[in-house]
């Protein structure tokens, strides 16, 4: 693929999902079915279109291109390399299972058309953010996706979802401004703010602290990092679960993308170590893997419990970005990828519990396995691979971020990955054990295990089929292309690659 087809590629995979928005919406108002088929096609077409981009990104090649300039140095701009492609291919694909698995649960729905509508508008502002050239571009979208997500948070219209919603606004507000005061310090040290020129902060002063700290504010509140991390356990109980499972999946890697990009974009390895930031971004991590793991477990609401966690899980992230080294950048990346899969299934089975059967609370859910086998055994793939347990995906980052840990003697870090996995099945367990085991009846005994019960329909099965199936292909398979994507991802960044 030529420089002139890839960067018409990168520019139909931003708008042609923001341009079909009016299109789903229009067609609401004639025909649900319609809507439907315009919904699916645009997330699988979209997904499709990433793709293509494999061969240039494996490559190492690294495409950047000017759209047009806002002010002089100041620029609207396109970037695709190594990682740009990982996060949207990641994106696309979990946003495709996520429409399919929305037709039957939206079905009865009330706002059909504004949910369709507004859930490819943010596909297209999220794949906006991983595919910008500049920190100008990756905010303007950033800033559009978190915005029109919050009628995602608040499309119940109960009064729950409304404070959650406003929560949730005021946090993306601050953040936003925070984002806005890293990025106007970070020209007026530099220059500029294109990610293209490598790092454009070259000593780390106070200014340039305060320009790390408002980066760490901005990007850390979309991650979901204490204390920062507020608006998060409010807003995915109330949002339909297809929703949750894109803000936790998809949307919180957004953040952890940003941060990616200032700690080898704006700043540099040697300027984060030499100025000990790469401490201060390890010590939010481990509060963060520590609080949402012990939160989680005090959570009797299961989408809580799970929004917890993924605030848990986003702190391995953070630790990898704080250490800095091959394994552990390459257990960050590959974390990010299991992450989105596991949580991903694991939102979409807690719906599918919900939209079933009305429960919503961990202690009501014993024997649910024996009414909805197929959608509990796929939750407990991905909770046992949420823990760690071998040889699933979840292990294989967590193991790589302790080796990681280990190469720089951060034992200590180990350790928390240790406690952290132990919290973890800690919060899990008491879901799947009772869900399979515990005797329900007047007799004490419960119904026999049968496959043969009507559990969800076919599509949302598939959806949480695809994504269980990854959890193991991804851990077992002795050829892992997500592991070897996350690897040469890893290498890119410490070889000076990404800079080209």
């Amino acid at each position: 693929m030529g420089e002139a087809t890839a960067i018409t590629v990168i520019l139909s995979v931003i708008l042609f999902p923001i341009i079909m928005t009016p299109v789903i919406m229009l067609a609401g108002g004639r025909s649900e079915k319609l809507r439907n088929v315009l919904a699916v096609a645009t997330s699988a077409i979209t997904a499709l279109l990433v793709m293509t981009l494999y061969p240039v990104a494996v490559r190492g090649d690294v495409i950047q291109y000017t759209l047009f300039e806002v002010l002089p140095n100041l620029e609207i701009s396109i970037r695709l390399d190594i990682l740009s492609f990982s996060l949207a291919l990641l994106a696309s694909f979990i946003w495709f299972l996520c429409t399919i698995y929305s037709l039957d649960y939206m079905a009865e729905d009330h706002g059909g058309s504004r949910y369709y509508a507004v859930l490819i508008f943010t596909l297209g502002s999220c794949l906006g953010i991983f595919l910008a050239g500049d920190f100008f571009t990756l905010f303007v979208f950033f800033e559009l996706m978190s915005l029109i997500s919050y009628i995602l948070v608040v499309h119940e219209e109960t009064e729950q979802a409304l404070k959650a919603g406003y929560k949730y606004l005021v946090m993306t507000i601050i953040g936003g401004l925070a984002l806005f005061f890293g990025i106007i310090i970070t020209f007026e040290i530099g220059g500029t703010v294109s990610l293209g020129v490598g790092s454009i902060i070259q000593e780390g002063t106070l200014l340039a602290f305060l320009a790390f700290a408002c980066f760490v504010i901005g990007f850390g509140m979309k991650a979901g990092m204490f204390p920062l991390h507020v608006w998060l356990p409010d807003a995915h109980p109330v949002a339909p679960s297809p929703a949750s499972a894109l803000l936790s999946g998809v949307m919180l890697k957004t953040g952890a993308y940003g941060l990616f990009r200032v700690v080898f974009h704006a700043f540099s390895i040697d300027i984060m170590q030499n100025g000990n930031w790469d401490i201060v971004l390890g010590v939010l991590a481990v509060i963060t893997i520590l609080l949402g793991s012990a939160v989680a477990l005090t959570q009797d609401d299961i989408k809580r419990r799970l929004a917890y966690s993924s605030v848990g899980q986003m702190g391995y992230v953070l630790l990898g970005l704080s250490i800095l080294n091959e394994n552990a950048l390459t257990g960050t990346m590959f974390h990010i990828f299991s992450h989105a899969i596991m949580k991903s299934c694991l939102f979409l089975a807690a719906g599918a519990i919900i939209w079933k059967t009305g429960k919503k609370r961990v202690s009501d859910m014993g024997g649910i396995g024996r009414e909805m086998p197929y959608t509990m055994a796929c939750f407990s793939i991905a909770a046992l691979a949420m823990i760690g347990i071998p040889p699933l995906n979840g292990f294989l980052s967590k193991w790589t971020l302790g080796l990681g840990a280990l190469d720089a003697n951060l034992t200590i870090y180990a350790f928390v990955l240790l406690i952290s996995s132990l919290l973890n099945a800690l919060y899990y367990l008491p879901i799947i054990v009772p869900a399979f085991f515990e005797m329900v009846g007047e007799e004490g005994h419960g119904p026999a295990l049968n496959f043969n019960v009507q559990d969800i329909p076919p599509r949302m099965l598939v959806s949480l089929f695809v994504l269980a199936s990854f959890t193991l292909i991804f851990g077992l398979s002795p050829i892992n292309e997500l592991f070897e994507l996350s690897k040469l991802t890893s290498l890119f960044f410490l070889e000076g690659g990404i800079f080209q």
